[in-house]
């Protein structure tokens, strides 16, 4: 019997290439880059291009990740059926496809109606990319091999999002400093980043694997996919990770939105910048949390196949939340101490992302992982959907540490509940076990 390839410690699963293992990679990298970037411009697209009140954008920006997150759940438990139905690829390029859209027609908006609209298109396909990244993931290496897969996944995800923050958030800056006006700028940039979705969309399509997971799902109905997903949280390690899931995706949602929103804010009522100086001042610290995540995501996915799961989940929940409340010690978000909090706040972030899929893949037959991968990232929806709303309810009436002051306390509960459930979890048997044991022998 042969040993299965390798991809940087991964062991992969039968009919997955070294070649496919790497498209995975690179579908990390591009879909955390373009779905960073987005919200990461939104202050810069309402100062610069819309006009918006300084006064208004938290709320302004809670009501855009409100409509996106929206999107989203209407689509995801729907998007994991038609992956178990019809295959990765075309949900992948799917996603690609409206991200791109949303991202080309985004500085074109007239105003914040328009803008929520197209923030909904971008939503749609974030949905895609999101749970398919969690999806694939699992689908292409062994049980033993998850928390390495998905520790690959952030490390590569975190790479897209340090590009985002430091090179694709300055292109505007870079276009205006060239002689362009900033409205011209901002749409030459959005335009110029959806062309480069779009090529790796057609990438992707030519180098994920076509391998079929499931030899029933194409034949079961999508309702009873979706409701075979939503009906998996009976069991006690499923609902920690769907809980786990709302707490991390929402954690992202606020490093990437709130924290920008909190630096350009500051930089251009304080300091005086232009908005897109401040927004580059904004990517540089967000840029260092991304850093610290992509440097942090090996290590989580290496306890992943170390630790029980569950344990790990909690671990990294704890971690998260006390790491967010470091946000309250504050004042100047361009002074030193703001940087120390990013670091605090990219080890969390990515302890909460790359530590609750392999929980769930630990639990979830292979024939409705799909499904349940889609009930997954809606739940992480419904938590950006609700953090989003209420955060900027708190930044524009308390202050701009709200939002992560929120995240946090949603994570201790998420922490109360796995100790209350964690004796309870009991891992799925899998096939291959046995089949790894004796290649290990």
């Amino acid at each position: 019997m042969t040993v299965p390839p390798r991809v940087l410690g991964a062991r992969l699963a039968d009919g997955i290439s070294r070649g496919n293992m790497w498209a995975l990679l690179s579908m990390a990298t591009a879909s955390t880059a373009v779905i960073s970037f987005l919200p990461s411009t939104q202050p810069h697209i309402l100062g610069a291009v819309l006009g918006v009140p300084e006064s208004a954008q938290g709320r302004v920006v809670g009501a855009l990740g409100f409509a996106a997150e929206l999107a989203m759940i209407a689509s995801l438990a729907w998007y994991g059926a038609l992956a178990d139905r019809f295959g990765r690829r075309p949900i992948v390029v799917a996603g690609f496809a409206l991200t791109a859209i949303g991202t080309a027609l985004f500085p074109f908006a007239g105003n914040t109606a328009v803008l929520i609209a197209l923030r909904v298109v971008f939503g749609l396909g974030v949905a895609a990319l999101n749970a398919m990244l969690s999806t694939i993931a699992i689908d292409y290496v062994r049980s033993r091999s998850r928390g390495k897969s998905y520790g690959l996944t952030g490390f590569f995800g975190g790479l897209g999002a340090v590009v985002a923050v430091l090179v694709m958030v300055r292109l505007p800056q870079t276009l205006e400093s060239a002689g362009h006006d900033p409205v011209t700028a901002a749409r030459l940039a959005f335009l110029m980043i959806a062309a480069g979705v779009l090529a790796v969309a057609a990438l992707l399509w030519r180098t994920l694997s076509r391998t079929a997971v499931s030899r029933t799902a194409g034949h079961t109905p999508l309702p009873r996919l979706v409701r075979e997903g939503v009906a998996l949280a009976r069991d006690p390690g499923v609902a920690l990770s769907y809980a786990a899931s709302f707490v991390a995706r929402a954690d992202l949602a606020v490093v990437v939105g709130f924290m920008t929103l909190w630096i350009v804010d500051h930089a251009t009522r304080q300091e005086g910048m232009s908005s897109a100086e401040a927004l580059a001042r904004a990517g540089a610290v967000v840029g260092v949390s991304q850093t610290v995540a992509l440097l942090g995501a090996p290590l989580f996915g290496w306890l992943g196949d170390r630790m029980r799961r569950e344990n790990l989940v909690i671990l990294a929940q704890t971690v998260a939340a006390l790491a967010y409340l470091s946000t309250l010690l504050i004042d100047d978000p361009l002074g030193a101490g703001m940087m120390v909090v990013a670091v605090l706040i990219g080890i969390g972030e990515i302890a909460g992302i790359t530590t609750a899929g392999p929980l769930l893949a630990q639990q979830a037959p292979a024939d409705v992982r799909g499904s349940a991968f889609g009930v997954h990232t809606l739940c992480g929806a419904v938590g950006i959907m609700i953090v989003s709303a209420l955060g900027g309810v708190l930044y524009d009436a308390w202050r701009p540490a709200g939002p992560f002051v929120l995240s946090a306390a949603f994570g201790l509960l998420v922490v109360a509940f796995g100790l209350a459930v964690r004796r309870r979890v009991r891992p799925r048997p899998e096939a291959d076990l046995d089949r790894e044991a004796a290649l290990l022998s």
